[in-house]
């Protein structure tokens, strides 16, 4: 599904199509997903916005990680569906690990969900719509689908495992174990200007708190970026039929 160029429907549309599927509500009822696309972005390297979006992230991080109710929350999940969270950390987890010794940099855009998802303290993940195959949907998967990586500098396959929770598409996974790793394919590069990015909550986490987070993080894509737009969309575990 194309998602038109200047078209705030067209991110409407593709938001509308995006699912939780009922095998994933029924591992983690408490799930959701606030869904923000947005095109007119700024892409590139980052720059002294997103610098001190990072830098404040890191100023005012999670000292003691393990004890957040909400990153103990998605260490439950993972070993739901057979993952080691200590081994295979959810993305929230990772990061907050790295803010006392300093979170990466890697683009601007990238930058910017960082830096909210450890101010907030919840998974944030960040993606090329133009490199989308049809809807995002979250699923436990078959084990078969083919996830992008590259190995040794070479692009090369790799596939879940049978009942992982995964991100996919129509062309593949997108993301393995909910949030751990995304795909070469439809990661984000220095030329994106139109993306989704996917904001995790499990129930320790309140409506309140993720919307608040996603309104952080759609204030500072569309910051010093005119004619840029962007659209959300809730989906529920608790909804999926």
């Amino acid at each position: 599904m194309a998602v038109g160029t200047g078209d705030r429907a067209g991110l409407r549309e593709w938001l509308d199509a995006a699912a939780v599927d009922p095998a994933v509500a029924a591992l983690r009822p408490d799930y959701r997903a606030l869904l923000v696309a947005a095109e007119g972005l700024r892409p590139g390297e980052g720059d002294d916005f997103s610098e001190s979006r990072l830098a404040a992230a890191e100023a005012g991080a999670l000292a003691a990680v393990d004890g957040h109710p909400h990153v103990a929350a998605w260490h439950d999940a993972f070993r739901a569906f057979g993952a080691k969270p200590k081994r295979v950390r959810p993305s929230v987890d990772a990061l907050l690990r790295r803010a006392p010794a300093g979170l990466p940099r890697v683009d601007r855009l990238t930058d910017l969900y960082n830096a909210v998802s450890v101010a907030h303290v919840l998974p944030v993940g960040g993606e090329d719509l133009d490199r989308y195959a049809g809807p995002a949907r979250l699923v436990r998967a078959e084990g078969t689908e083919p996830f992008e990586v590259t190995a040794g500098g070479a692009a090369a396959l790799e596939h879940p495992r049978a009942g992982e929770v995964v991100w996919r598409d129509d062309a593949g996974v997108t993301c393995r174990r909910w949030n751990w790793r995304q795909c070469v394919r439809t990661r984000l590069t220095g030329r994106t200007t139109r993306a989704v990015f996917i904001l995790d909550a499990l129930g320790p986490l309140s409506d309140d708190a993720l919307s608040a987070a996603g309104e952080a993080l759609t204030a500072d894509l569309l910051h010093g970026t005119p004619g840029a737009t962007a659209a959300t969309r809730l989906l529920r575990a608790a909804d999926a039929s």
